[in-house]
């Protein structure tokens, strides 16, 4: 055995202590410059077409999120356009389309009503800071292990929660104090539902045109559509209409905000700070909304990116989306701008039309540029409650209520974190939902591991049939007289390791002095383990008795002998199956029966 580990153990040791090489190319390497280097006249005609019309698509949705975020459409545009370009400039995706996303809409309606406008610009800066530290880390692969249901409960609320804030303009209620939290606001809507029957009727028109929209021609959005088409009724009426009939209590974007023609001018975030309160005090408070932007930003970014990736063959960086992503919202807020991310939606657009490289999204970027150029007047014209009709089917996309409906007819334990992160962040905020839905679904994870791993006790003998190693001759195998066999089938981690524990201190040294321990199938052990295992030597030792391990992986064999446990242990004792494991036993007891 001594012989063993002094010809195996250097090379393991060794080849452990290897670490992956890492160049920025894994870091930073952003797709448009690998996609230029066999750029042509035809991809170029393609992925103008793509990012023309995705350009067109996203115009709606970038003034209806600006405006329901609580900024205005100005602020929603300028993001589309700024972060869509540089999110497409330095992302690590050749077809990911970034701008303004429903997502953020709750987070940044309550950073506004706490904290005002300057506070969202530093919570969407310090958001961008940690993207961008993520991305350096290269954390951007650990991001997308965030559980399923964690995802689709907080999409899920978050699809609820929009929905909510587009009853004012949908029915045309007038409200101007409606308060934020979701069982108040509706309470509030309750108590002041006078309808405005104008409003009413172009946001039930214009929910009827998305609706209807796909079964007529996948090419024309449904919210382009009813945008067009409602502005153009709405116009009509407004110019024709008899005074009589009071079309002109039906609100307009030019009714409520002021669009420039232009981009606005950089300019340093305006603090408002209370009496005694400090900017560093502000950033602490600000700090958890601005790690749920950035967690919200990274999931939605690159779970678009991977969907992405699935339709067009492609593998994105990761890191490299993470970095892009963080650019884009340092630099967005010192325009007036919103937190924003990679959109699934307008992503999917892109590649339906054709685009294939980052051209497209920065050809988008340019579309709304123009808009926000030369067409302002024209903008100011859409009706809000056509604007609420478009983000009712975006609350409608995000819910993900097939996924739910399909969760429920399992009723598994994965239920209860999608409803518990549903509901907190309905009635709470997102980022207690995050926090508490991924603690809860680690903490399921760590109860299935726990369930799954199987700890055996053997007497009498081994049965080869059922438990077999490859290199055991096919024979039942005696367990002397005075041996007891304990085989862990699975991780041997802290939970596995205190009911081990357990089990271990009701045995008799007396009746079994030999204790064999088979790690053959424990694929790692964690510092708890070695811990317990350490004790038990020790305890066992004190106690006349002797352990023997059998079967340890080489990868765990390693974690014990920088633990301290070969220390601990005659190195005979560590044996490679349970043969050797059997044969060393019995060498023990005839050496314990011969001192007798």
């Amino acid at each position: 055995m001594s012989k063993f580990f002094c010809t195996f153990a250097p090379k393991l040791i060794e080849r452990e202590m290897k670490q992956p090489t890492y160049s920025w190319k894994d870091v930073f390497a952003p797709k448009l410059f690998s996609t230029l280097r066999t750029y042509n006249g035809a991809k170029l005609a393609q992925d103008t077409l793509a990012g023309v019309i995705v350009g067109i698509v996203a115009i709606p949705l970038a003034i209806a999120f600006g405006i329901s975020s609580g900024v205005g459409p100005t602020e929603g545009l300028v993001t589309a356009i700024i972060a869509g370009f540089l999110i497409s400039f330095f992302g690590g995706s050749k077809v990911q389309i970034g701008g303004p996303t429903g997502a953020f809409i709750v987070i940044i309606y309550g950073i506004i009503q706490q904290f005002g406008l300057g506070g969202l610009m530093i919570a969407t800066i310090m958001a961008g800071i940690l993207l961008l530290a993520m991305g350096l880390a290269r954390l951007g692969s650990v991001i997308k292990f965030v559980p399923y249901p964690v995802i689709v409960g907080f999409t899920a609320g978050i699809a609820v929660t929009i929905f909510s804030t587009q009853m004012n303009d949908f029915f045309g209620l007038g409200l101007t104090d409606v308060p934020a939290n979701f069982v108040d606001k509706w309470i509030y809507y309750f108590h002041h539902f006078d309808v405005n029957w104008w409003a009413f009727g172009i946001g039930a028109f214009s929910l009827a045109i998305c609706i209807a929209m796909p079964y007529v021609t996948k090419r024309v959005p449904g919210s382009l559509a009813a945008i067009i088409l409602a502005t153009l009724v709405v116009w009509v009426l407004k110019n024709w209409a008899p005074e009589s009939w009071g079309v002109a209590s039906l609100q307009t974007i030019s009714d409520l905000y002021a669009l420039p023609h232009g981009i606005p001018a950089p300019h340093l975030p305006s603090i408002e700070l209370a009496e005694g309160e400090s900017v560093f005090t502000m950033i602490q408070k600000l700090f958890p909304a601005a790690f749920t932007i950035a967690m919200l930003g990274a999931i939605e970014s690159l779970l678009s990116a991977m969907v992405a990736d699935g339709v067009i063959g492609d593998k994105h960086n990761s890191n490299t989306e993470l970095i892009a992503q963080g650019i884009a919202n340092i630099v967005v807020p010192f325009f007036g701008g919103i937190p924003a991310t990679g959109a699934i939606a307008r992503t999917m657009t892109n590649i339906n039309n054709g685009g294939r490289s980052p051209i497209a999204g920065i050809i988008h970027a340019l579309v709304l540029l123009l808009v926000l150029l030369f067409l302002g007047q024209l903008v100011g014209m859409i009706p809000m409650s056509c604007l609420a009709a478009v983000l009712i089917m975006v609350a409608y996309s995000m819910s993900g209520w097939k996924t739910i409906v399909g969760t429920f007819k399992h009723r598994n334990r994965d239920l209860w974190v999608l409803l518990i992160t549903f509901f907190l962040t309905v009635i709470f905020d997102l980022t207690v939902a995050i926090e508490v839905g991924i603690l809860l679904a680690l903490v399921l994870f760590l109860m299935r591991t726990n369930e799954q791993t199987q700890i055996r006790t053997l007497h009498n003998e081994i049965d080869p049939n059922e438990d077999s190693e490859s290199n055991l001759n096919l024979e039942h195998l005696t367990i002397p007289e005075g041996v007891e066999v304990y085989e862990i089938d699975g991780p041997y981690f802290f939970g596995i390791a205190n009911r081990f524990d357990d089990i271990m201190t009701h045995v008799s040294g007396k009746e079994y002095p030999i204790r064999i321990i088979r790690m053959r199938k424990v694929p790692f052990v964690d510092s708890t383990a070695m811990h317990n295992l350490s004790m038990l030597i020790q305890r066992s030792h004190n106690e006349g008795m002797t352990i023997i391990l059998s079967g340890v992986k080489t990868h765990v064999l390693h974690q014990l002998q920088t633990g301290g446990i070969e220390q601990q242990m005659d190195p005979n004792n560590i044996c490679p199956n349970i043969n050797v494991a059997l044969a060393r036993a019995e060498e023990l007891l005839e050496i314990k029966n011969t001192n007798e």
